[in-house]
């Protein structure tokens, strides 16, 4: 555990946490997935299948898996409409997430959310949301009813550094310190908010510094090592399940492709994605295997094979499956 005024700061050090096959194997897996289910509504996207916008996490799977794994069944999520990769790390399968995004009535809100608003309440998922920032209070609000009701369950809530300006962030982290309110904050810092990056937008680079106002324990690190993020964030939680304390903690990472799929993200070199792209979160999993915990390649590509066909069901899943049909269950009519 970390101190609470916590200045555990360390983004350039690249000291990786001893880890073995039974810990990152199945975090190599849950990466490769979303992954793969990412590529695979980019393909379909792109053919006109899904509709909508669609936010891709490639890039950042380190950090929704890494966190997630600090968590017990029984916590709570509360992300952003960048959560594809959280709901699954959190235990959703493929086959209605993809079908949410096609959107068919075997989707997770019976393809009336689409990709920005998944949802699922067996694994306290609860969303995927729109708006910037304006979850945060929603999070807060979560981990009052667990405190109210002596639940011991924590809650994660995910945003990016553009919300870090945000309204509604300022609230929810107001409240939780003053509550004293068992959630952890992870701001995912992908360096650009939209198209603006970072130094055109914060005035103070450092997301975490928001929590010492509040007397909130804070940390910073970076997002490339799936096993140094599930570390870190589970200090964060255990925090929160033991004292009900709050805890700020900026992850830096990178999306490799641009906000949207309607951004073609030219506002950023070739040279600067292909230097992020040597920090794959994947890649570096895939390696740590083979030269530190000594998996055989050929185990390795079971799991990718496995994978494959998971993401491939889950595309011939949502492209049979029915379309929704129940729109004007919900529009008042005359």
């Amino acid at each position: 555990m970390s101190t609470p005024d916590s200045v555990r700061i360390d983004p350039i050090d690249e000291t990786p946490i001893p880890t073995t096959k039974e810990e990152l194997l199945p975090l190599y897996r849950q990466m490769l997935a979303i992954r793969r289910l990412e590529e695979a509504s980019a393909k379909a996207y792109s053919q006109g299948k899904i509709g909508g916008f669609l936010h891709l996490v490639i890039g950042q799977e380190a950090v929704c898996v890494g966190s997630v794994a600090a968590l017990a069944p029984e916590d709570y999520v509360v992300a952003t409409y960048r959560e594809h990769g959280h709901a699954y790390a959190k235990g959703v399968a493929a086959r209605p997430i993809m079908a949410e995004m096609y959107g068919k009535k075997t989707g997770l809100v019976k393809g009336l959310g689409g990709s920005m608003h998944l949802f699922d309440k067996p694994t306290h998922f609860l969303g995927g949301y729109g708006i910037v920032g304006g979850h945060v209070p929603i999070a807060a609000g979560v981990a009052f009813k667990c405190k109210y009701k002596d639940e011991r369950r924590v809650t994660l809530c995910f945003f990016g550094d553009g919300a870090a300006t945000i309204g509604g962030f300022a609230e929810g982290i107001a409240l939780a310190a003053l509550w004293k309110l068992p959630v952890v904050f992870i701001c995912e810092n992908n360096l650009y908010s939209m198209g603006t990056p970072l130094y055109r937008s914060l005035a103070v680079s450092d997301v975490s510094l928001r929590a010492i106002p509040h007397g909130m324990a804070r940390d910073r690190l970076d997002g490339d090592d799936v096993i140094k993020v599930k570390h870190r964030i589970s200090e964060a939680v255990q925090r929160a399940r033991e004292t009900n304390e709050p805890t700020l903690v900026e992850i830096l990472t990178y999306r490799f492709r641009g906000h949207s799929m309607s951004d073609p993200g030219l506002y950023r070199t070739k040279e600067e994605v292909a230097e992020w792209r040597k920090h794959d979160p994947v890649s570096r999993a895939r390696a740590r295997l083979l030269d530190e915990c000594k998996v055989p390649e050929d185990e390795i590509k079971v799991v990718d094979a496995e994978v494959k066909e998971e993401i491939a069901d889950a595309v011939r899943f949502s492209e049979e499956s029915p379309t929704a049909d129940e729109y004007f269950r919900y529009v008042i009519k005359e």
